[in-house]
């Protein structure tokens, strides 16, 4: 061998042994050391040993200071001093070092490692509760609370008013939070980024609700107006709004059963068959009368079906409600000056047309002593109207001239077979129920009276 190639070797060789003795020395030197760019809670503990990192952090806990970012550009922060911080050894630092990789030291000059010894940490519960309360963000008086987005009515209509996010803290969320910063000398916090704020559950844009926005207006922009003759009622924005339900799906929808009780208070307002009226008599009396058939009668089940339909097709109307009966005059007043009326006890039967008495008659009334003759009280209605025709009579059957039905088989004939009416006839020539008057009054009413005409019969 050459003095050349014997050069070359030993210097290999001896780079060799410079090589492994360097190599060896650092892992040597790491079993006892942190690896470069080791960072123990937020320290730099690089080269150090766990006397060296463990003085370093008693001394970094001691002058640590959380700050704590919160919502709109706020900082406030709380100190070692006033969180009962200290630093306690229980080998976690020397269990670091251990564990870490030291055979591939010379791998780690650009690493960044982050170790947490948090049961290193300690704090006064006591301490971090008091301070984290004594928070400005924690204090009432500064706290506003998240409120969701929302439908208000502004100039006739309604729009969405957008949600607040307001500043209130979760407070298990937040004390956690800040807790676990202290353990870990994480500084700064965001209380925003980290999650601990409340949040609004609806958003301007949440789909349910601008939806809703379109349906509540779409529904609400009716008008019906019930005309009652000399009294109305008002269907609008105000009624409608309060009959919203909503679906399976969370959206508006009319709820069938409000509408149904609206209907009902308009029945129980203005139907009036067998109501009590106040009612002046042919001779100057007021008194009371009730039962019967006249007068008007809501169809609440048709007249709900309708007020619904025209709701959701955004019809605005003048109605008059579907009615089941119907009378001759819709006004408070609803029998008008246009009407039959008769005195059971005085035998007499008057006949108003437009409030002057154009027929004046003596009559025969049913026998009351005769089981269910009894010409019955009230307030009925005008019904089938006949000339030339066959009832029960006398002498059954009987040819009458005129007949003027007013309830079920009763009604207003004259009785050419009859000579005398009035007084106490009735007592025993009394009819079935039906009222029989001289030929040439019931003529009269018969030619001047209509369907729906009242009859009031009282004794």
């Amino acid at each position: 061998m050459s003095t050349r190639k014997k050069i070359m070797v030993s210097l290999i060789v001896i780079l060799l042994l410079l090589t492994a003795g360097a190599y060896g020395y650092g892992v040597y030197y790491f079993t006892e050391h942190f690896l470069p760019g080791s960072m123990v809670n937020s320290f730099n503990c690089s080269y150090m040993t766990v006397s060296e990192s463990e003085d370093l952090l008693t001394k970094k806990v001691g002058a640590y200071v959380l700050t704590i970012n919160t919502r709109n550009n706020g900082q406030e922060s709380i100190t070692a001093e006033q969180a009962g911080l200290s630093y306690d050894s229980d080998g976690s630092v020397n269990n670091l070092i251990k564990n870490q990789n030291r055979f591939t030291w010379f791998l780690e000059f650009s690493q960044h490692k982050e170790y947490e010894i948090s049961s290193s940490i300690k704090y006064d519960e006591q301490k971090v509760n008091v301070a984290i309360s004594g928070l400005k963000c924690m204090q009432q008086d500064n706290v506003t609370e998240p409120s969701d987005a929302h439908l208000e009515e502004k100039d006739d209509k309604f729009v969405i008013i957008p949600e607040e996010q307001g500043n209130a803290l979760k407070a298990e969320e937040t004390t956690q939070d800040i807790i676990q910063a202290l353990l870990t000398g994480r500084t700064p916090i965001d209380l925003e980024a980290d999650g601990c704020y409340k949040e609004p559950s609806i958003y301007q844009d949440n789909e349910t609700l601008v939806k809703n926005c379109d349906l509540i207006n779409k529904l609400t922009d009716v008008i019906i107006t019930y005309d009652f003759d000399d009294r109305t009622e008002t269907v609008d924005r105000e009624v409608i709004q309060n009959w919203l339900t909503t679906d399976e799906n969370g959206l508006y929808t009319l709820d069938k059963t409000q509408i149904e009780a609206y209907i009902s208070e308009l029945a129980a307002k203005y139907d009036t068959v067998g109501t009590d009226r106040t009612f002046n008599t042919y001779d100057g009396r007021q008194i009371s009368v009730g039962g019967g058939t006249y007068g008007w009668q809501i169809d609440q089940e048709a007249e709900t079906k309708a007020l619904m339909e025209l709701i959701q097709n955004g019809e605005t109307q003048v109605r008059e409600p579907v009615y089941a009966h119907e009378g001759l005059v819709r006004k408070t007043n609803d029998l008008g000056y246009t009407y039959i009326e008769i005195d059971l006890t005085a035998q007499r039967m008057v006949f108003y047309k437009d409030g002057t008495p154009t027929a004046d008659a003596q009559i025969v009334s049913g026998n009351p002593y005769v089981p269910n003759c009894a010409t019955p009280t009230g307030c009925y209605t005008v019904g089938e109207l006949k000339s030339g025709c066959t009832i029960n009579g006398e002498d059954y059957p009987s040819a009458v001239n005129y007949w003027i039905q007013f309830d079920g088989n009763l009604g207003i004939n004259d009785a050419p077979w009859r000579t005398a009416f009035g007084e106490q006839l009735y007592e025993f020539e009394g009819t079935h129920g039906s009222i029989c008057a001289p030929s040439d009054q019931v003529q009269i009413i018969y030619s001047n009276v209509e369907k729906n005409t009242p009859v009031v019969i009282y004794e």
